[in-house]
């Protein structure tokens, strides 16, 4: 059945694409030059940087400091909220990619960084700030308090996931530096090749995702438009409380382009808990943030 649908999806693109060819090559050339200009210089170094601290034992500390507070929410070891902090700082898929590299380096087990796939990959707050709030609905409090309910459903929905998953694996590995350290260069060689494999891949599918936003009729919905691609969802949005509250539903859920992005990180990590903490976070979010619109809409 999966098989099927995605034959037919495929197909009615290939559709959309021959049947209008020169809207497809504006859409193409604009996705690509999204790329160049926003996606990249943002994303790209926020990768490499990060995949460079974690190779030097950033993780080590970090477990000292938020043990006290993973611990008690979501049963994790505390080097577990560095991919919350990245995602929530670098925005998609840059929580999903830490939370990988840290189970590829032997610091939490298998289930612990699948269950962290599910409240750690999140839109960046300088997205959520300026080009939702100041941008799309025109208000820095609006942004603000965005950036607040986006936070507050990711750990929501991590403290919900994992009561609901009671297989960690293996107890995790002391959170200490290697005995046999990477040297800076040999680090930073290693973290800039991984940073530029993500790089190829993220791009790929904005281009894809976004043409097929493009080709659709102009006049679908803003929540219709963040189910498949969140820039072209956001891009529609209007000022008011249905506006602010639709933002914050789409971004918790993603779209289906930020999904595909995930999944090119990840490498063989399962994802069923990512599907089920992006959903999860999308209903925290529409409930949040119409309470907190009574307030910011008054």
């Amino acid at each position: 059945m999966k098989r099927w649908l995605l034959i037919l999806c495929a197909l009615g693109y290939a559709i959309l694409l021959a049947a209008r060819p020169q809207e497809a090559s504006a859409a193409v050339a604009e996705a690509l030059n999204l790329c160049l200009t926003r996606v990249i210089p943002s994303l790209f170094p926020f990768l490499a940087v990060t995949a460079l601290l974690l190779r030097l034992g950033m993780a080590s500390w970090l477990q000292g400091i938020f043990a006290p507070v993973m611990r008690p929410l979501t049963g994790l070891p505390g080097v577990c909220a560095a991919p919350v902090l990245m995602g929530l700082l670098g925005g998609y898929p840059a929580g999903a990619k830490a939370a990988a590299e840290l189970c590829e380096d032997g610091l939490i087990t298998r289930q612990e960084a699948e269950l962290l796939l599910g409240f750690c990959n999140n839109c960046g707050c300088a997205f959520l700030y300026a080009y939702i709030g100041v941008g799309m609905l025109g208000s820095p409090r609006a942004g603000l308090w965005l950036i607040a309910v986006h936070t507050l459903s990711a750990l929501l929905s991590g403290a919900v996931l994992c009561r609901l998953a009671r297989d960690r694996g293996r107890p995790s590995l002391p959170c200490s530096l290697p005995e046999k350290p990477l040297t800076l260069s040999a680090a930073l060689s290693v973290s800039v090749r991984s940073a530029a494999a993500a790089m190829a891949n993220i791009c790929a599918f904005v281009v894809l995702f976004r043409t097929l936003a493009d080709l659709l009729p102009g006049d679908l919905p803003a929540w219709a438009l963040g189910v498949l691609e969140l820039v072209s969802g956001a891009s529609v949005l209007a000022p008011g409380a249905a506006g602010f509250v639709s933002a914050a539903v789409i971004a918790a859920w993603g779209g289906l382009c930020v999904h595909c992005q995930t999944l090119s990180v990840i490498g063989d990590l399962s994802p069923r808990w990512h599907w089920a903490g992006k959903a999860l976070q999308a209903l925290f979010s529409l409930f949040l943030a119409g309470a907190a619109a009574l307030f910011l809409y008054r």
